[in-house]
């Protein structure tokens, strides 16, 4: 199986420090959907596990969430491409879950659905937590640049992180 497993906010689609709480705020960045698409359409298996507080924090509801999730795979599925399983921690980060990142809980979640190991399997995020619980489950951990991605490159990566501008690239990268 190829899997592919993304973080959402800042790889998908814009990111707010103020949190993306509603379906006009949810805004996809450039190339990102096509990126998805064309990945899908190669035999890729595209999943995504995202953080998302906002909901233990009262600044949005499940259905909003939801909406924002229907969206995406409709853009996708407009260009002809299906997106996986979309996972997500609704946890705050004084709430000592397993699954909010850097915890690896997400991405074991998505493993037990797939049925296949995560080693050497691309995890794609922008931020320390996002490289931390790729390293803790066996993946490979990705950086964009975009989102919080270039604030992240100025702290130290662990050694084998790949560094892509956007998601756009990546897929170019997996699918030359």
């Amino acid at each position: 199986m190829k899997l592919l497993i993304l973080d959402r906010d800042g790889v998908i689609n814009q990111d707010s420090d103020d949190y993306i709480k509603s379906l006009d705020e949810w805004i996809p960045l450039p190339g990102a959907i096509s990126a998805i698409a064309r990945l899908s359409q190669a035999g890729w298996t595209v999943a995504v596990a995202t953080n998302q507080s906002g909901l233990a924090r009262g600044y949005y509801d499940e259905a909003t969430l939801q909406a924002m999730h229907h969206q995406l795979r409709q853009l996708v599925a407009e260009q002809g491409g299906e997106l996986g399983l979309i996972v997500y921690c609704p946890h705050g980060p004084d709430d000592a879950c397993s699954c909010r990142k850097p915890e690896p809980g997400m991405l074991r979640e998505i493993a037990e659905h797939y049925r296949t190991s995560l080693k050497g399997v691309w995890f794609v995020g922008d931020s320390q937590g996002d490289l931390k619980a790729a390293l803790a489950v066996g993946c490979q951990p990705v950086l964009v640049k975009t989102g919080k991605g270039e604030r992240t490159l100025a702290s130290p990566l662990p050694t084998n992180t790949l560094v892509f501008e956007d998601l756009a690239a990546v897929a170019a990268q997996l699918l030359a």
